[in-house]
């Protein structure tokens, strides 16, 4: 559905919490070098990360060559410092969501030259940032309700709970 991109992110644990979103949500990832963990399939297994053979999952060089690679994308820009609430921007299928390494987010010059694609999360004006994971689960499942949950199962598909006769 979306292309989640995390630019330069250093926690491999928030990094395997986005990769089990977008395992169940269908959304590709891709990852910015460079990286704060060690991506080779001993590292992700000793965290756990058992959802990562059902990623597709991109590693690249800089934010240039996702750029490069994708030139006819549209980019959502996930900062504390846009003026747009992220449920006023419209999500398309194949859109990517772009976030900022978590002590310090996007770089100033990035976001700068794509302020209209810039959008933020409310909080409160005395907290810094939400965790990364959080931030992005928000911001796939936003897209995904404005996209009428497409691929995932509706409602009336889930199993019956043992309660319900």
């Amino acid at each position: 559905m979306f292309h989640i991109v995390l630019v330069e992110p250093e926690i491999p644990q928030n990094t395997g919490n986005i990769a089990r979103t977008c395992a169940v949500t269908g959304c590709e990832l891709h990852c910015v070098k460079p990286l704060g963990f060690d991506v080779s399939e001993k590292a992700l297994r000793r965290a756990g990360l058992d959802y990562w053979p059902l990623v597709r999952f991109h590693l690249h060089e800089n934010f240039e060559e996702v750029m490069r690679l994708y030139p006819d994308a549209r980019f959502h820009f996930f900062t504390t410092k846009a003026r747009t609430v992220y449920t006023e921007a419209k999500y398309g299928a194949g859109d990517f969501l772009v976030f900022g390494k978590e002590t310090k987010g996007l770089e100033e010059e990035l976001l700068l030259a794509h302020r209209e694609e810039c959008v933020r999360i409310p909080m409160l004006d005395d907290c810094r940032s939400l965790n990364l994971s959080n931030a992005v689960a928000i911001a796939v499942y936003e897209g995904l309700r404005q996209n009428g949950f497409e691929g995932l199962k509706a409602a009336g598909e889930l199993h019956r709970l043992s309660w319900e006769t």
